[in-house]
């Protein structure tokens, strides 16, 4: 590729909200202060290195924080002071431009670099206790004889059950330096002797294509939950293998794909063009207008292509769907995305914390800005609720385009701006999707809990299948189950609805057969059952299996 942007999007960018200090009136001047104390960190390259004016700005805020410390009336956390103007000042920029604490920074460093260092389970904490709810393949846990089930009662020789346990408490005993020992006593079901095991910390990996398999004898599928620092190869290693199954149509999953690493994203859409086509365009006051264009003939580039989108598809999500739409190299399916299409520079300050500033706007190779409208007059976090007041998500008469949005593709089919990607075939989302209560249990955690207490004491019976595919042919979740996790719900202190618990039955049923499904298997097993019951991808798949009604194939 040629022109690469440099650029870097954070996956949890929808949930930056974070709430001014309640010393509002002295935020601004003091993120002008930070500003003076990051300049001294960031170099000749500094784009918040304060000015000195002829009035000495930057030496009278000085002057102010000073005073401040030493006059105000109750004690202050200047550090922490300087941290929330920062923030706030930031936030009324732009929706994306944001500051991170250097705990923060820690571990998104670790997400986009796609692996980190530690023992390889996957846990979690039941009856103040540590389960292991699965080891992670080929990871120490696994070679050192750690098991699905085990309770870890001690790390290094320390008792660890109790109230005081918590997610962030076992992470920091568990992860650690590679190649360093740990040492972790457990409680084995249906063993008196308590089994300790000396396990060396290494790499563990984290995976961004989360499943990858084939539909049926031509359709693969694919899905990429984030774009971090190993996407691309993960993408390569995966597609290489579909098409060794006979891969002749990917169906590319983004649905819920916050975004990531820019050039993951265009690598991965540079697979699918010939050379010369420009992938995405930048343009902003400063930076001036720059664009990255493939440099090669992708390797599947006759691939048909179907990409899934929704509403929580933003950023580098969308920037691969909408370059692969707008060369008319995919078809896609679902809901208008987010529209998040600002370009954001990292940079990182003296005591590991950074901010990300938004110094441009992204645009796709028809032209379209794929940015929302933002500003004082509009509600931007409200977005959400207004598409669904308005009926988005259910309706595709609901998008209405003006006319100065509307763009032609090389082929002659209309696509769209102002804001995200709108899909070639709109799928209403499913009504279920509104209720509260399925939400509620969703998140909560309690069907991962009930299926991890069930499976601890049904291990032997659910052992039985022998591969995934004969889960998910043969196993049902039952009647005695799903009441089993309403009880478990209602301890929690969940309010139950019985009506609505019975509309929402083969939802819960199917969300714990994945469950049961992926801590006995793997991701693929879980998403294969999650995607039984669909509509998405049950269109999708319609899309792929007659594709050349859907799209003018073309081959740019």
């Amino acid at each position: 590729m040629s022109n690469q942007v440099s650029e870097q999007i954070q996956p949890g960018e929808l949930n930056n909200n974070r709430k001014p200090s309640p010393v509002q009136p002295l935020l601004f001047a003091l993120t002008l202060i930070a500003g003076m104390f990051i300049g001294t960190n960031l170099g000749d390259k500094n784009l918040l290195q304060v000015k000195p004016s002829v009035e000495q700005n930057a030496n009278k805020l000085v002057s102010l924080i000073d005073f401040i410390e030493d006059n105000y009336v109750d004690s202050i956390d200047k550090k922490q002071l300087i941290e929330d103007a920062i923030a706030s000042v930031l936030k009324n920029l732009d929706p994306h431009s944001y500051y991170m604490g250097s705990e923060e920074v820690a571990l998104e460093k670790e997400r986009m670099k796609g692996e980190f260092s530690g023992v390889g389970i996957e846990f979690l904490i039941l009856r103040d206790s540590l389960m292991v709810v699965k080891t992670i393949a080929g990871g120490p846990s696994e070679k050192a004889g750690l098991q699905s089930g085990d309770r870890i009662v001690m790390v290094d020789g320390k008792e660890i059950s109790g109230k005081e346990l918590n997610g962030d408490l076992a992470q920091k005993l568990l992860k650690g330096k590679q190649g360093s020992q740990v040492s972790v006593t457990v409680i084995r079901p249906g063993e008196n002797a308590l089994k300790e095991f000396s396990i060396e910390r290494g790499s563990i990996p984290i995976e961004s294509v989360n499943a990858a398999f084939m539909v049926n004898d031509s359709v693969g599928y694919m899905r990429i939950e984030r774009f971090a620092e190993k996407t691309y190869d993960e993408f390569i290693e995966a597609a290489t293998v579909l098409e060794e199954k006979g891969c002749s149509s990917l169906i590319l999953d983004l649905r819920g794909n916050g975004g990531g690493l820019l050039n993951q994203a265009a690598e991965i859409v540079e697979e699918f063009l010939s050379e010369g086509k420009t992938i995405v365009r930048t343009r902003g006051i400063h930076t001036g207008e720059d664009e990255i264009r493939s440099g090669k003939k992708g390797k599947y580039r006759d691939l048909n292509i179907v990409v899934m989108i929704d509403q929580n598809s933003a950023s580098a999500s969308e920037i691969v769907a909408g370059a692969l739409q707008d060369w008319d190299r995919a078809v896609t399916v679902g809901r208008r995305s987010f529209g998040k299409g600002l370009v954001q520079h990292e940079m990182e300050l003296a005591d590991n914390s950074a901010l990300r500033l938004t110094v441009a706007r992204y645009y796709t190779p028809t032209g379209r800005c794929i940015q929302k409208p933002y500003g004082d007059s509009i509600a931007y976090e409200s977005d959400f609720q207004k598409r669904l007041e308005k009926g988005e998500f259910t309706t595709a008469d609901s998008v209405h385009f003006p006319d100065s949005l509307r763009f032609r593709t090389p082929s002659g089919r209309l696509v769209y701006g102002g804001g995200g990607i709108m899909p070639d075939v709109f799928v209403p989302l499913d009504s279920i999707y509104f209720s509260g209560l399925l939400s509620e249990i969703a998140y909560s955690g309690i069907i991962r809990d009930y299926c991890f207490t069930y499976l601890d004491s049904h291990r032997k019976e659910m052992r039985k299948y022998k591969s995934s595919d004969e889960f998910i042919n043969k196993f049902n979740v039952t009647d005695a189950m799903l009441s089993g996790l309403i009880e478990m719900a209602e301890k929690e202190e969940i309010k139950i609805n019985k009506q609505v618990v019975r509309k929402i039955s083969p939802q819960l049923k199917s969300r714990m057969k994945g469950q049961f499904a992926r801590s006995l298997f793997d991701d693929n097993a879980m998403v294969k059952v999650s995607l039984e019951s669909d509509p998405d991808f049950k269109r999708a798949l319609q899309v792929a299996q007659d594709y050349k009604q859907f799209a003018t194939v073309r081959k740019p």
